[in-house]
């Protein structure tokens, strides 16, 4: 097959190192020669041509698996309802919803006035926004109080900077306010006429808030709050009662709330509790028969959270209403007129806690499928007697619920439709657990069609992400049935460095302790083959962004337990990003990760960054994305290792990148791109595990 080639005449990455200009790094002791720094040139034309040609290389690759692409992308298309809404959510007068129209790449947001059944009225349609851009996304949307005007901004590149707008709802168009430059989230005051947004650094850390009064000159905006520390970041929101507006200062570790009252916009924030190290708190705020007061999740002498009040009057005079729990994870708290709803897992399982008001012991919602997902839906009203909920599983597709706080009775809404005879009873869910090298028990949750055999002969796909006390909880996906109706295996899992089992779990897996989540990814492999649901060579590792990192971390310590890997915007060249404050979020995480300009977390992040610790050895075969416009984990990032493992390997497997040149770490933003970018790695990962017919060739050079 032939290959494409730049201007030097050989394949992409592999023009002598002389004509690149390598870059040495040196700390510590060490100096660290970095053969491939120049793709960093981001404007440069060297770099355009490598990455276009990279594309172009992986297309030549992948060309035999073209008709199953096709195939696949016409299946996720066949089970989906292509013209479908949300359901109606209700906010005073009106109700609001979402709704797709079949061939249209973005949702359009409406509103129906008097009842759920009334006229329908556009409010912001993405298709006519987003117009021939190659990219769109919409930063935020948020309606005044008086619901005559919607605050909406948008990035057309992927870069996370977005334009801030005011359109007037009764005529429909755009006021002359217009404000670049912007961050997500934003809050109104009570009388509408005021919102405040946030402003993003040179780092792309939201440091500022601002002042808007709607239909005057931006140039008049005041900046109200800036925060200099650059561990944290800055987010504005508003009460559910929209009594108040809550700023929140968040690091990776600690936190600090400010409020104001919503009525006086003009006014200054009061500090909640001044920041302490390592603690993290976040405010509510509930109107009762004894006066306002705040409620509060902490972390404060509480790992796991416990739930706290305090009067309003008095920020910081803190009184337990709930305590901490060592096997109960406490991950959110809602505020309603008359009860609170805490969002919690047991045994890394999620699930719903309510605390009525009345003195009333709290109530934990039941549910029958153990491996599950449970998360709050669009709950609007703050005086409302019902909670919406959204349920799913690898099974079960997502639902809404509403459940009557007062009675119990819980109403299903709506749920997610899967065309073309999709039955839940033809798979079946399980929770498996590997026990890691320190004889810690690992959390697997595994989908597959029921009934199939236990004897190593399925593929499978195991999916890990493991950082920042984020929860990979089950999904259903109706692209994944594309897979299991292949009679693939799909398996999530639950590795330390995420949160699904306590604060412990998470603490356990960062830093110092990171190698924990690749060690628990090959052991989750290890017992999966173990137990029969695969083998080695039917096996395949998935993951994203820091779950970039996790598989391939993994894959560097055993190269020989996967078939393939796929690493999508993965973060991989770890040492050089936290060493480079210039680039967007390096100093926020060095609490994640470490500062290795400190010796102690140089040592552990040298020793496992896969950038730096490629072997000489056979690799499995590798799919690799990225995003040229992408803030978080830059395009050279994924450009450098895919360059690094071709030099190093010794097998024959093809070591392929795919680099988006018009978006972000999320990849296309239109659901119909998205559809066939999600095709194009299903077809990749069922060639190589042997499902389908369609060779692929190995990387000349």
């Amino acid at each position: 097959m032939p290959t494409e080639v730049d201007d030097l005449g050989m394949p992409p990455s592999q023009v002598p190192i002389a004509e690149r200009t390598p870059v040495a790094r040196e700390l510590h002791g060490e100096t660290v020669v970095d053969p491939y720094s120049w793709m960093r040139e981001r404007d440069s034309k060297r770099v355009g041509e490598h990455l276009r040609a990279e594309n172009e290389h992986t297309e030549a690759t992948l060309a035999p698996l073209s008709t199953l692409r096709e195939s696949l992308y016409q299946e996720i298309r066949s089970r989906i309802q292509e013209t479908d809404l949300s359901v109606p959510a209700r906010k005073g007068d009106y109700w609001y919803l979402t709704r797709v129209e079949k061939g249209q790449q973005y949702p359009i947001s409406c509103r129906r006035h008097g009842s759920i059944d009334g006229p329908e009225e556009v409010l912001l349609d993405g298709n006519l926004l987003a117009g021939d851009s190659e990219y769109f996304a919409f930063g935020l949307f948020e309606v005044s109080p008086d619901h005559q005007v919607a605050a909406y901004s948008t990035d057309y590149t992927g870069a996370e900077e977005y334009t801030l707008r005011f359109r007037s709802l009764a005529s429909g168009s755009d006021l002359a306010d217009e404000i670049p430059h912007t961050y997500y989230g934003g809050a109104w005051s009570k009388d509408a006429g005021t919102f405040f947004y946030t402003r993003p650094d040179h780092a792309l850390r939201p440091h500022q808030l601002w002042r808007h009064r709607v239909g005057t000159d931006t140039r008049e905006d005041v900046l109200v709050f800036q925060e200099d520390d650059e561990r944290f970041f800055l987010e504005i929101e508003s009460s559910r009662s929209e009594e108040l507006l809550l700023l929140t200062l968040q690091s990776q570790t600690t936190s600090e709330g400010w409020l104001l009252e919503a009525a006086n916009p003009q006014g200054a924030f009061r500090c909640i509790r001044p920041r302490e190290a390592g603690v993290e708190y976040w405010a509510e705020h509930q109107r009762s028969d004894d006066g306002d007061r705040l409620v509060i999740l902490s972390t404060l002498d509480a790992p796991n959270g416990r739930i706290l009040q305090a009067p309003l009057s008095s920020p910081d005079d803190w009184q337990e209403i709930l305590p901490h729990r060592a096997d109960v994870k406490l991950d959110g708290l809602d505020a309603f007129q008359a009860h609170l709803v805490v969002w919690c897992r047991r045994d890394g399982v999620s699930s719903i806690l309510v605390l009525p008001g009345g003195g009333r012991p709290p109530e934990e919602l039941l549910f029958e499928e153990e491996v599950r997902t449970v998360d709050a839906g669009s709950n609007l009203e703050y005086a409302s007697q019902s909670l919406r909920f959204e349920y799913e599983s690898l099974v079960t597709p997502s639902s809404v619920y509403d459940h009557d706080l007062a009675t119990g009775a819980r109403t299903l809404l709506k749920q997610q439709p899967v065309l073309g005879g999709y039955q839940i009873a033809d798979w079946e869910s399980v929770r498996e657990w590997a026990t890691a090298g320190d004889g810690t028990g690992i959390p697997i949750s595994l989908v597959r069609r029921k009934g199939a055999p236990q004897d190593g002969s399925a593929a499978l796909v195991l999916y890990g992400y493991g950082a920042y006390e984020a929860n990979s909880d089950p999904w259903f996906s109706a692209g994944r049935l594309s897979l299991l109706e292949r009679g693939v295996t799909f398996a999530i899992a639950h590795v330390r460095g995420g949160g699904e089992l306590g604060r412990h779990w998470y603490e356990s897996g960062k830093l110092a302790n990171k190698t924990n989540s690749f060690d628990d990814l090959n052991a989750c492999a290890e017992h999966l083959v173990a137990q029969g649901y695969t083998s080695t060579d039917r096996l395949a590792a998935r993951g994203g962004s820091a779950g970039g990192l996790l598989v391939g971390a993994a894959m560097n310590r055993r190269p020989d337990l996967y078939r393939a890997v796929v690493a999508e915007v993965p973060f991989v060249d770890v040492v050089n990003t936290m060493l480079d404050e210039t680039l967007p979020l390096t100093v926020t995480e060095w609490e994640e990760w470490g500062n290795p300009r400190i010796p102690e977390h140089y040592a552990w992040l040298r020793a496992y960054a896969p950038y730096e610790n490629i072997q000489a050895c056979a690799y499995p075969r590798v799919l690799v994305t990225a995003g040229l416009n992408d803030p978080r984990v830059q395009y050279w990032e994924p450009a450098k290792w895919v360059a690094a493992l071709r030099d190093q390997t010794t097998g024959p497997e093809p070591i392929l990148l795919k680099t988006e040149m018009g978006a972000g770490h999320g990849g296309p933003s239109g659901r119909y791109d998205a559809w066939r970018d999600e095709a194009l790695v299903l077809a990749f990962l069922l060639d190589a595990l042997g499902v389908t017919p369609g060779a692929v060739h190995a990387t000349p050079g």
